[in-house]
C-alpha cells in the first residue's frame, strides 16, 4: 500500500481486558499486524487477570452511543467487529448503526462491502470466571446481529448456544459442525466460521502426524474444513479475538469472506505461536506483521481447505506423484496433437494439451499426444479429460499429468474422486488457482503443482478474477507447499522474465507461441532466454500481503 494511502478504517466494539491479553488490545495487535486504522470502542469493562474474568461492567447505552456517533463523523469505518456486549442495549445499538452506515451504500453495491460485519460472540471466557450472556442477549444476537452479519466466528460452545443446541459443549461431535454452519447461515450470516482450535483433534496420527486445529468454513465462495497444525502452547489467550479481528481487516482491505478467513488463520497460527506466559495462567497470543511473509521468513504456514465435507485429501494420506520442472522453466499450453508435436519439435518439455471439445477425435488426439511426449521423454498434462487420458496411459512407465480447473474439481462425483485418488501415486495433479482459498484448496488436495493466475489480464476465457500481478505471484511462490507454475497474459519475453523474477517452477505460455511449427521455433529461443534472465535476477526475500482478486 502507497505510504499516501490512508489505511482502511476498522471499529472494534468489544470489551477492555484488564490483563491486555483479549478484548480491545488484542484487536489492536491484530489490526496492526494487516496494517489496518482501528478504533476501539469500549462496550464494557472487565475485571480479569490471567487466571479468569471477575466481573464485567457494560457500559451504559449513551456512553456507547456517543461513541459510536463521535466515530461516524470523522472515521467512518470499512469493517466493524463485535467482541463482548454484554447486554441487549449494546447489541441494539450496533444493529442501528451497521444499518445507518448501510444506508450509504451506492445503488449496485454490495451493502457488505460498503461495510462489513463480523461477530465474534463473546459469551464467555475460556479462562472461566463471570458469564458474559444471558438468554435475553442469546436472543438478541440471533434476531440482531447474526442477520446482518458478513461473518460470524464462534466456537462450537458459542455456536450451539446461540442456536439453543443442547449440546453445548467442546467435544460436540465434528460431523455436526458443518449443519451448525448452515443453520447460522439460515438465520442470515453470509459467513460462517466455526472455529475448533479449543475442541480436541480428530485426525489420526498416520493420516497427520501433527495435531490439526480444524475450523468450518462457510462463505458464498467457498465452503469446507480449513485446518492448521496446532501450536502447542498454554498461551492462548485472546486467540479468538485475534482471529475475527483478522478477518474484519482482511475484509476492510478488499477481500472477500473466504479470503479473509484464510489470511485470519494465518494470522492466528503465527500469534500463537508468538504467545508469551503473563501471570499465572494463560499468556496472550502476539499478532505481528511478519506472519503472512512465508515460512522460510517465519511466517505462518498455509492452511489447507478441504473438498466437500472431507478432510483434506493430503491430511488423509494422498498425495499425487511429485512435479519437477524441466530446467528451461518454460510450460507450453497448446490446443491438439498436431500443436504438441510441434512444442517437442521446437524444444519444449513440459506441455499441456488443452482441449475443451470432447468429440470423435478426442481418443486419437490423446494417444498420440501421450506417444509424442513418452519419445521425447517429455512431460504432458492433459486438461479436463482425465478419466480417457487415464485409460490411455494404464501401462506406461512415468506418471501422467492431469490438470483440472477448481470448478472441474468441484463437480468431480465421490466415484471419480475415489478413482483419483486410487491413482495418485500414478498421477501428477495440477490444480488452477486464483485466490488464497482456492490456493488453500489445491494444497489441502495434495496436488503436484499449483496454477497461479491469472498474473496478468487475459483474454484467453472471461474470468472474475484481478490479475495476481507479480506481488501475488511472488505470495503463491512463497507460501505453496509444491512448485507453482504462472499462467494468464503472458504474452511477450519480457512478461515471461518479469513472471520467472518471481521464483516460479515454471512460466506458461499460450498465445505467445504462435499457430504453427515455424512460429513456434522463432518464438521460443527468446522465451527461454527470458526465463534464464528472469531466474538471475531472482530474490528470495519476505513478501507483503497479497492484494484482493475479486
Amino acid at each position: 500500500m502507497p505510504a499516501t494511502t490512508p489505511p482502511p478504517i476498522i471499529w472494534s466494539i468489544a470489551g477492555h481486558d484488564s490483563s491486555g491479553g483479549a478484548g480491545l488490545s488484542a484487536d489492536q495487535r491484530a489490526a496492526d499486524a494487516l496494517g489496518v486504522h482501528l478504533c476501539p470502542v469500549v462496550a464494557a469493562i472487565t475485571a480479569q487477570n490471567s487466571q479468569g474474568v471477575q466481573a464485567v461492567f457494560p457500559v451504559d447505552a449513551s456512553t456507547l452511543e456517543a461513541q459510536l456517533a463521535a466515530l461516524a463523523l470523522d472515521l467512518p469505518p470499512r469493517a466493524i467487529k463485535t467482541g463482548l456486549l454484554g447486554t441487549v442495549a449494546a447489541i441494539k445499538a450496533v444493529a442501528r448503526w451497521v444499518d445507518h452506515l448501510r444506508a450509504a451504500t451506492p445503488p449496485g453495491v454490495d451493502p457488505h462491502r460498503q461495510l462489513a460485519l463480523v461477530i465474534d460472540p463473546v459469551l464467555g471466557a475460556s479462562a472461566g470466571g463471570a458469564a458474559f450472556a444471558d438468554p435475553q442477549v442469546l436472543s438478541a444476537y440471533r434476531k440482531l446481529l447474526i442477520p446482518r452479519a458478513t461473518v460470524i466466528t464462534p466456537n462450537r460452545v458459542e455456536a450451539a448456544r446461540l442456536l439453543a443446541w443442547p449440546q453445548a459443549s467442546h467435544d460436540i461431535d465434528q460431523a455436526l459442525v458443518p449443519e451448525m454452519a448452515r443453520q447460522l447461515q439460515a438465520i442470515g450470516a453470509r459467513g460462517v466460521v466455526i472455529t475448533g482450535g479449543d475442541a480436541p483433534s480428530t485426525l489420526k496420527a498416520a493420516a497427520a502426524p501433527m495435531a490439526q486445529a480444524v475450523d468450518w468454513l462457510q462463505t458464498p465462495h467457498a465452503a469446507g474444513w480449513l485446518t492448521a497444525p496446532r501450536i502447542d502452547t498454554r498461551h492462548t489467550h485472546g486467540t479468538g479475538c485475534t482471529f475475527a479481528s483478522g478477518v474484519a481487516a482482511a475484509l476492510a482491505l478488499g477481500h472477500v469472506e473466504a479470503d479473509a478467513v484464510v489470511l485470519a488463520k494465518m494470522l492466528t497460527h503465527h500469534a500463537l505461536s508468538q504467545g508469551h506466559g503473563a501471570g499465572q495462567g494463560a499468556g496472550p497470543v502476539m499478532a505481528g506483521p511478519g506472519f503472512a511473509q512465508g515460512p522460510r521468513h517465519a511466517g505462518a504456514p498455509l492452511p489447507w481447505l478441504g473438498l466437500d465435507e472431507q478432510l483434506p485429501w493430503a491430511l488423509q494420506g494422498t498425495r499425487f506423484a511429485p512435479f519437477h520442472a524441466p530446467p528451461e522453466g518454460l510450460y507450453g499450453i497448446v490446443d491438439s496433437a498436431e500443436r504438441i508435436k510441434d512444442g517437442v519439435s521446437s524444444g519444449l518439455r513440459l506441455l499441456q494439451l488443452r482441449r475443451k471439445t470432447k468429440d470423435a477425435e478426442l481418443a486419437k488426439q490423446l494417444a498420440t499426444s501421450l506417444d509424442t511426449c513418452a519419445s521425447a521423454q517429455a512431460s504432458l498434462f492433459v486438461n479436463d479429460h482425465w478419466r480417457e487420458a487415464l485409460a490411455l496411459n494404464a501401462g506406461a512407465d512415468a506418471p501422467l499429468g492431469i490438470h483440472l480447473g477448481q470448478e472441474d474439481l468441484l463437480s468431480l462425483s465421490p466415484p471419480d474422486q475415489a478413482l483419483l485418488r486410487q491413482h495418485s501415486a500414478r498421477l501428477q495433479l495440477g490444480l488452477s488457482s486464483h485466490s488464497l482459498w482456492e490456493l488453500a484448496r489445491a494444497a489441502g488436495c495434495g496436488a503436484s503443482l499449483i496454477a497461479c493466475g491469472p498474473v496478468l489480464p487475459t483474454t484467453t476465457k472471461e474470468m472474475p478474477w484481478q490479475a495476481q500481478g507479480h506481488d501475488n505471484l511472488r505470495w503463491w511462490v512463497a507460501h505453496s507447499p509444491v512448485p507453482v507454475v504462472a499462467i494468464g497474459g503472458l504474452l511477450s519475453p519480457d512478461d515471461v522474465r518479469e513472471a520467472a523474477n518471481c521464483g516460479p517452477a515454471a512460466v506458461c505460455v499460450v498465445r505467445g507461441l504462435g499457430s504453427t511449427l515455424s512460429q513456434t521455433q522463432a518464438a521460443l529461443p527468446a522465451f527461454q532466454n527470458a526465463v534464464l534472465s528472469g531466474r538471475a535476477g531472482l530474490q528470495d526475500g519476505p513478501v507483503p500481503l497479497p492484494h484482493p482478486v475479486l
